[in-house]
This record gives C-alpha cells, sequence and structure tokens, in this order.
C-alpha cells in the first residue's frame, strides 16, 4: 500500500490519507478536549487549599495571641512586686507575640480565612511562677510547635507561613534565653544584672536588649532606627 499525506482543512494536518477515518481524531476536538482538562486545572489550583498550613496558621495566631496577653499581664504582676526590669521584658515580649499573631493573620486573609483569635485560659500568680510558666511555653514552641509548622508549610510550598513560622520560632528562642536568665536573677535576688531597656523589631517581632541589640535585624534586617522603643535622634 502507498500512503499518500494530504493537508487539506484544519481537521486533518499532514496525516496519513489511509488512517484518517478510524486512527485519528479531529483536530477540533483534540483541541477542545485539551481545553477542557486545562480549564479543570485551573479550577483546582484555584480551589486548593494547604490544608495543615492552614490549621497550623489559625493554632499558631490563636498561641501568639494568647502569649501576647498573657506576658502583658506578668508584666503589670512583676512590676506591682519590684521587678522593674523583669516587666519590662515581659512588656518587650508581649509586643512580640503580638507581632508574630499579626504576621501569621495576614497570611490567613490573603488564603481566605476569616481571622478570630481564640485565648487559651492562662493563670497569672507570682513573677517566679510566671516565669517559669513562659519558659515551659517557650519550650514547647520552640522544641514541637513551630519545628513541625515549618516542615508542614515548607511541604505545601507556602514560603509566606513558612517564613512567618520561622521568624516567631527563632524570635522564640530569644525569648527562652531572655527568661532564663531572669528567673536566675530572681533566685538568685540579683535583678538589677538584668537589663532595663529592651527594644522590638516591628516586622518580624525580634527583640533585643541595651547589650545585643544590632544596627539591622538578625531576621528581617529591618533597621535600627525602626525598632519599637529604640530612641527617637534629637537635633
Amino acid at each position: 500500500m502507498i500512503l499518500s499525506f494530504t493537508n487539506t482543512n484544519e481537521d486533518s494536518r499532514c496525516v496519513p490519507s489511509a488512517f484518517k477515518k478510524t486512527n485519528c481524531l479531529p483536530m477540533k476536538f483534540f483541541r477542545q478536549f485539551i481545553l477542557f482538562i486545562t480549564a479543570g486545572l485551573l479550577v483546582y489550583c484555584s480551589a486548593y487549599k494547604p490544608k495543615k498550613s492552614l490549621d497550623d496558621l489559625k493554632t499558631a495566631f490563636n498561641t501568639e495571641s494568647t502569649s501576647g496577653e498573657k506576658y502583658a499581664k506578668y508584666a503589670r504582676k512583676a512590676e506591682a512586686e519590684g521587678f522593674d526590669t523583669i516587666a519590662q521584658l515581659f512588656e518587650a515580649a508581649s509586643k512580640s507575640e503580638n507581632i508574630h499573631a499579626f504576621n501569621h493573620a495576614k497570611i490567613l486573609k490573603k488564603l481566605g480565612e476569616s481571622i478570630n483569635a481564640v485565648l487559651s485560659d492562662f493563670d497569672v500568680k507570682n513573677t517566679e511562677a510566671n516565669l517559669k510558666s513562659a519558659i515551659l511555653s517557650e519550650t514547647f514552641e520552640m522544641q514541637t510547635m513551630y519545628p513541625a509548622f515549618i516542615r508542614n508549610a515548607e511541604r505545601e510550598k507556602i514560603a509566606e507561613a513558612a517564613k512567618s513560622f520561622t521568624w516567631a520560632w527563632d524570635g522564640g528562642k530569644k525569648h527562652l534565653k531572655y527568661y532564663g536568665k531572669a528567673l536566675l536573677a530572681v533566685s538568685n535576688g540579683k535583678q538589677s544584672n538584668l537589663s532595663f531597656t529592651w527594644y522590638v523589631c516591628p516586622v518580624c517581632g525580634n527583640i533585643y536588649n541595651v547589650e545585643d541589640v544590632k544596627q539591622s535585624c538578625d531576621l528581617c534586617l529591618t533597621k535600627q532606627e525602626s525598632y519599637i522603643g529604640y530612641p527617637e535622634k534629637t537635633e
């Protein structure tokens, strides 16, 4: 058999004429099929939501919101007990946690989720007990909660969530270090060794004292002049 190639219409191009009726799909049908598949994929992609990351963002938002409220009350208790330097630390940590919560909320909103903080119950005791409670909370977040949340966000390719979780994770490590020093100071009765002045990065929530403050934030590179609590320049 001799096969001849024809190119007579848009439904069958460069196709062996012997196969036109039996083995080839018309080009119009083929194009329609491709458009149908493409439309289906677009609908799927637009409807896709990263379930684990969404759940994690909500949990982190509620956790950070609770911590922000809790540390503010711990600050007032410390001040009432005469621990002025520890009150300042708790106040800075409260601002830090609220910034973490705000960052998580921005991503939730971007993903189309409603934002309603659900605060957990907590007790306000004496300052030593409050420091121990804060250390337990931060230890759980550093060792368990945020590492898992970061892994989930990376697996689901939600880069913004991974970054927000990482900022809160790294910032929380510093909270844990400062709380440990404060607890030791309370135990030893040497509050004077603690810093009274604290600065908070308004972008990522990182905190610094006068001894470790940086020209630019370690985590997000925000300039020192923008830190909450940093003294304004005077003429």
